[in-house]
């Protein structure tokens, strides 16, 4: 039996209720089911990656409060199943991978955690390791990455869902770790959209007051030093020039995920500034992203809300988030399998013998 979007809005609509009545988990299902090409779409052993990598400006301390060396803390801290990402992976039952991308630390002191990872019961995550250097090059005076970097990261972001895929999962969420990468960020939403810097430019972990100041000064001489005001279209050379590489792998992983046509669920700012990359390429050779994409939710940077606004998206949940790990993706795969629990359960008018309006 063939698949049309029609045939799933009019299963949708034969549900008891009101027409509409559901909101957007109406329009989520036709959409995942649209992507699946299916009228009894599921999500499959959902997974959240989360990308991690050192930038090289945060070693100068101009952008970031908190040191370079919590990035390599925070994965040791995911790997030990104690943050954010971990609780809300384990209380939704989602599988979680943390990617060493090029973290400033010896990659051996995390695979010494390995052991413990094995313990399927308290849901550790599984590591993988791509580490294409220890952190970027400090963009303020040089390109972030080099061209055989940029093609290693690429790489590794397709390796990751080809190998996620073949695994059976079908839906994805993709998160980030690394201390400095909400500059790269900002930078990439003032190259793509035209946006002066200064409007783009957050709090990130915590920067304020004067300390904003002189992010915000840092990352305006960056800008001008690599002159991204002609790199809109572009977005290969705005990643080797203040792109991170745990950003680059995810902006890969996100071409391969919808060429697969899993299900994308998108994070915060970060994830977000990789994913309009993405799209960027995309849009290159007449193709788009968001019919696989889901924006999990609106964060509390005022760059995210810039960069949810110039997609068009429609953010499924606005909870003031900034923290990034792919917190946001988590939260937001209850209400997906929300959406296509009564897709496939609900009982129709029909069935359950209820009168029509």
């Amino acid at each position: 039996m063939s698949f049309s979007p029609a045939a799933l809005q009019e299963k949708i609509d034969q549900k008891t209720k009101p027409p509409g009545s559901l909101g957007q988990l109406e329009t989520l299902a036709l959409q995942i089911g649209t992507l699946q090409e299916s009228l009894s779409p599921q999500l499959r052993q959902p997974h959240v990656l989360v990308f991690a990598a050192d930038h090289g400006i945060a070693a100068t301390g101009l952008v970031n409060p908190y040191p370079q060396a919590v990035t390599a803390q925070m994965v040791q801290n995911f790997l030990a199943g104690g943050a954010a990402i971990n609780a809300f992976t384990r209380l939704h039952q989602l599988g979680l991978t943390v990617v060493n991308m090029g973290v400033n630390a010896p990659k051996e002191q995390f695979e010494a955690l390995s052991p413990a990872r094995q313990d399927q019961q308290q849901n550790f995550p599984a590591l993988l390791q791509y580490p294409v250097g220890n952190g970027t090059a400090n963009y303020a005076t040089a390109p972030a990455i080099q061209t055989t970097e940029l093609a290693a990261c690429f790489l590794a972001g397709q390796e990751i869902i080809a190998a996620l895929h073949a695994s059976g999962c079908n839906a994805v969420g993709l998160g980030e770790m690394g201390i400095g990468n909400s500059s790269s960020a900002a930078l990439v939403l003032a190259a793509l959209t035209g946006r002066p810097v200064a409007e783009c430019v957050g709090m990130g972990t915590g920067a304020s007051g004067d300390f904003l100041v002189q992010k915000t000064k840092t990352l305006e001489a960056a800008f001008a030093f690599h002159q991204l005001d002609q790199k809109a279209h572009q977005p290969e050379e705005i990643l080797t020039c203040i792109g991170g590489f745990e950003i680059a792998a995810m902006t890969a992983a996100y071409l391969a995920a919808a060429e697969k046509k899993m299900l994308i669920v998108v994070d915060g700012f970060i994830s977000t500034a990789a994913f309009m990359l993405a799209e960027k390429m995309a849009q290159s050779k007449g193709e788009s992203l968001l019919p696989a994409t889901v924006f999990s939710h609106q964060g509390e940077e005022k760059g995210h809300q810039w960069m949810l606004a110039h997609l068009g998206a429609k953010p499924l949940l606005q909870l003031g988030l900034r923290l990034g790990e792919g917190t946001g993706s988590a939260l937001a795969f209850p209400l997906l399998q929300s959406a296509l629990a009564f897709c496939n359960e609900m009982a129709s008018f029909a069935s359950a013998g209820v009168s029509k309006a």
